[in-house]
């Protein structure tokens, strides 16, 4: 399989530069969704990410992001091509010479201080609408898709998961709620559609992992395939608090940096946040219980987690 996708990406690669390819390998194991390669001719570097030819919209969409990021002084890749050959969608960047943020010698609070001042500039980038989907790019208008339920919009989105608090909701079979605690969450999901929100576009994976550090220091942001418009600065802190959860990144001290740099956001924005991270995490266990049912078991550990902070005043984030 690792051959058959080097294979590809030189072709891919091989194709736009209009160059013999002289080395390439697969990075591994850090990312999840796409085949990422690193293909060098005697004049290029680049990387090459691959996905089925479905996941195209998506690189439409992070190119645009990654666009108006580099606008507003976010370093990062440059996209040179996004395609489609035959089955297989792929884009190419140039490539970052660094560390991964992860394995950076760099001080995790230094980078966790710089991605919330990156996340500040993004939420000021103009966007309009609500959902992960970049629908009209001129006018930087996002649309969530409409399911049974909802109409794709922040009110639908919203009262889908009110109305699955029923009785005979699989949230309490799984231990994730009670009949008293079902009762709760719906008061609380009732006063969000009341509160009016501020709707910016998020990164929506802020992490150690989709930065780059160069020698000199620079943070460059990766990997955009989680952006979306949503309530803002909630989208992204709800990531880096679910992070803290999953992984203990950011520690107590690199999330104090994070809200350092991001300047602004007070207990009111902390408290928020996790109001609607219930919501996000209970709207995500409801999308694995009809569609990824190998997803269950850890999205209903976050969701039990997320309720865990606004039922418990001593819980920590």
């Amino acid at each position: 399989m690792g051959d058959a996708v080097i294979e590809q990406a030189e072709r891919i690669a091989g194709d736009f530069l209009q160059e013999p390819v002289r080395a390439s390998f697969q990075i591994l194991g850090k990312g999840f969704v796409n085949q990422v390669c690193v293909v060098e001719t005697d004049r290029r570097k680049v990387v090459v990410r691959m996905n089925d030819a479905s996941a195209y919209p998506a690189y439409a969409k992070e190119k645009w992001c990654i666009e108006q990021a580099a606008a507003v002084g976010i370093p990062g890749p440059a996209v040179l091509s996004i395609g489609i050959v035959g089955d297989t969608a792929y884009m190419i960047q140039s490539y970052i010479d660094g560390d991964n943020g992860l394995d950076s010698k760099a001080p995790k609070a230094d980078i966790w201080r710089r991605l919330g001042q990156y996340a500040k500039r993004i939420h000021a980038i103009p966007v309009k609408g609500f959902g992960e989907n970049l629908a009209d790019p001129a006018q930087g208008e996002f649309r969530s898709p409409p399911h049974a339920g909802s109409d794709g919009s922040w009110q639908g989105y919203v009262q889908y998961n009110i109305d699955c608090l029923t009785e005979r909701d699989p949230l309490i079979r799984l231990g994730v709620l009670d009949e008293a605690s079902s009762r709760n969450v719906r008061r609380r999901f009732e006063r969000l559609k009341k509160e009016t929100y501020r709707f910016g576009l998020i990164h929506g994976d802020l992490s150690l992992k989709n930065t780059i550090v160069s020698g000199a220091g620079e943070v460059r942001l990766l990997d955009w395939g989680n952006a979306e418009v949503r309530t803002v600065p909630h989208g992204d802190l709800m990531r880096v608090m679910q992070g803290r959860f999953l992984d203990g990144d950011p520690s107590p001290e690199a999330f104090m940096a994070f809200l350092d740099g991001y300047g602004g956001m007070g207990e009111d924005d902390l408290a928020a946040a996790r109001e609607l991270l219930v919501l996000r995490s209970f709207d995500n266990l409801r999308w694995a219980l009809d569609r990824s049912p190998d997803r269950i078991e850890s999205y209903a550990a976050i969701a039990k987690h997320a309720l865990g902070l606004v039922m418990d005043p001593g819980h920590a984030d």
